[in-house]
């Protein structure tokens, strides 16, 4: 659980870094779960509904960026979206009932993970409250070295950013007035969690090290949050993992931007991403260098 200074900050940065949560053995076999995913990922040659690959993935030498709807695949994945001390954190956080609205596993191998440009949740799934956040948990120790999480503290109470290029979305920041010069990094031990508000700005830069970097994430929000973009009653109540169920949706005064045109590349935010003309990384890159 969380003490008072904790979730006061969370309210105040849009994103909290929290040590202890899944112990050594949770870890382990998260671990071992993932190890084997990349197994199959050889026999693999181009994405799938499971697996999203990293340029040059290779049978001899697998390079898998995404694990796609982890839960669905493995009952320990499963578990991990189900962990009674992650939703207890989050229940403080957007209230008693939660859902989910999505789930991926990411991976920075070592020396070759991809970066993720700066972006917004909240650009890809808008809702009709913001009670929304992500949730990684940290499989190794994330480091400046390895591509952990960085995020903008604050931004979560500004404007949602314009992630479109030339007229369709991107799913990237691309106001070219954009600064990430407040760029702070979330370094976790394995087994921590990292916690950020869904309209927080945020990415990762690539993995320069010799040790990999996993994040399970996990999407959460609030019972009473609904889909600006839609859903079906289906998914409404599979998602749902913990609180009564509703159909009233809370509505408040948050800020809206639609992520139409749809993007001409589908399947993963690294996908989406490749057509950005230009990277998203600035000043934070250059610190990151720096503080290695």
């Amino acid at each position: 659980m969380l003490d008072e200074k904790q979730v006061a900050f969370y309210r105040r940065e849009g994103y909290l870094g929290v040590e202890g949560v899944l112990s050594a053995a949770e870890v382990e076999e998260l671990r071992q779960v993932t190890e084997e995913f990349v197994e199959r990922s050889r026999q693999v040659s181009q994405h799938d509904e499971i697996f999203d690959l990293e340029p040059g993935h290779r049978p001899e030498q697998p390079k898998l960026r995404r694990i796609k709807n982890p839960a669905a695949h493995h009952p320990v994945y499963d578990q991990a979206l189900r962990h009674r001390g992650i939703l207890d954190i989050v229940a403080q956080l957007v209230g008693p009932a939660i859902r989910y609205n999505g789930q991926k596993l990411n991976l920075k191998s070592a020396e070759f993970g991809s970066p993720v440009e700066w972006h917004q949740d909240w650009a890809f799934y808008p809702h009709t409250n913001d009670d929304l956040l992500a949730v990684g948990i940290a499989l190794d120790d994330m480091t400046l070295e390895n591509g952990c999480l960085l995020v903008l503290p604050g931004s979560h109470t500004g404007p949602i950013l314009d992630h479109h290029q030339e007229g369709r979305f991107v799913g990237a920041v691309t106001q070219a007035d954009f600064d990430d010069g407040a760029a702070v990094p979330v370094q976790l031990r394995a087994g921590g969690i990292s916690i950020h508000h869904a309209r927080l700005l945020h990415g990762s830069l690539p993995n320069t090290s010799t040790r990999p970097r996993r994040l399970l994430l996990f999407q959460y929000c609030a019972g009473d949050a609904w889909p600006v973009m839609g859903t079906t009653p289906e998914v409404w109540e599979q998602t749902l993992l913990r609180g009564a169920l509703t159909y009233e949706p809370r509505v408040t005064s948050v800020p809206v931007r639609l992520p139409l045109p749809p993007a001409l590349r589908q399947g993963s935010i690294y996908e989406t991403q490749t057509l950005l003309q230009q990277s998203t990384f600035k000043k934070a890159k250059e610190k990151a260098g720096a503080g290695r």
